[in-house]
């Protein structure tokens, strides 16, 4: 990853919000709170004595001394760069590949930005990415055949080692066009009269979204059985209906406030664990370790998005 020098991190954070104009399209960019970003643009407005953007209702203005900043700024991420690349030549990171596995379920979000990220800062590492199903991700980590992999709910095993993860919940995902959208808390038989998007059992979710509806003997009168987030996705944003998925499979558009969630705290249902993996034994390059700690961050990320869970209403269909 890129040296993390103090000046550094404030560059990344003003550059993001003199691009787009908005505190929080920023602090998604830069995989950190918005309350974050607004600290480190406002202590440097106070060091450096002078403001340097306008706050309009459209969102946040360049001052005349935030241009000239961010034009400076620009010039020395530049130059830093090319010194930065001499140290890795002096490291031996000039060349190198990262063999990595993942669910599909992180491919349209999560794979994007790190490989663009590793793309601008290193261009002359080469990437073999696989998106499997977590059970042969896992036997790839084993069999050694790949440095690392991201996979769901990860089974104890004598030859795959768990270096982080993160708990996701499950949920209600509501458009935010749908009637329900509105409501603080939402139980089985408010949702009686709605169409319901029902994983199979192709999904990894789908056993212990099964067994919930089970649990509470709820049939949904109108429903559609899928067995491909993405085409569950689309209907959702055409307002087809309501879904039960988990956090990781919708976070983009979580965030984006197309969708809302609501997390479903019960014994019954407990959250996914998302993990990143690799062999006890395995020699992970200088590279691989590299795009780790990225993703870690980014998982990270995704942890502190998640709706606390103390505003969750136990769901149940009395």
């Amino acid at each position: 990853m890129s040296l993390h020098l103090p000046f550094s991190r404030f560059s990344d954070y003003f550059i993001a919000v003199a691009q787009t104009g908005n505190l929080r399209k920023a602090a998604e960019q830069c995989y950190i709170s918005v309350s974050a970003v607004h600290r480190q643009i406002v202590l440097a407005e106070t060091q450096l004595g002078i403001p340097l953007f306008e706050r309009l209702p459209s969102g946040l203005k360049l001052t005349l001394a935030g241009e000239l900043l961010y034009a400076d700024l620009l010039r020395w991420q530049k130059d830093f760069q090319q010194t930065q690349n001499r140290f890795h030549e002096i490291q031996g990171l000039q060349r190198g590949q990262v063999n990595w596995g993942l669910i599909s379920a992180l491919s349209e979000d999560f794979c994007h930005q790190a490989l663009l990220h590793f793309r601008q800062h290193y261009p002359w590492i080469n990437f073999n990415v696989h998106i499997l199903e977590s059970e042969r991700i896992a036997q790839m980590v084993m069999q050694n055949d790949i440095d690392f992999g991201l996979i769901l709910n990860p089974q104890q095993q004598q030859h795959l080692k768990v270096d982080y993860f993160i708990e996701v919940p499950l949920g209600f995902v509501i458009p935010k066009q749908h009637v329900l959208a509105q409501h603080k808390k939402i139980r089985f038989a408010d949702t009686l009269e709605q169409s319901h998007l029902l994983a199979t059992a192709a999904l990894t979710v789908h056993a212990q979204i099964d067994a919930w509806y089970k649990k509470h003997r709820f049939q949904p009168r109108h429903s559609l059985q899928c067995n491909d987030i993405r085409m569950m996705i689309a209907l959702l944003k055409q307002n087809y209906g309501i879904a039960i998925l988990s956090y990781l499979d919708v976070y983009p558009w979580i965030i984006s406030g197309d969708f809302i969630f609501q997390p479903i705290i019960e014994p019954g249902l407990p959250p996914l664990t998302l993990a990143l993996c690799t062999a006890p034994k395995r020699q992970i390059s200088r590279v691989a370790q590299m795009m780790m700690s990225l993703l870690i961050e980014k998982m990270q990320y995704i942890k502190h998005s998640i709706p606390a869970t103390q505003t969750a209403s136990i769901i149940s269909s009395e």
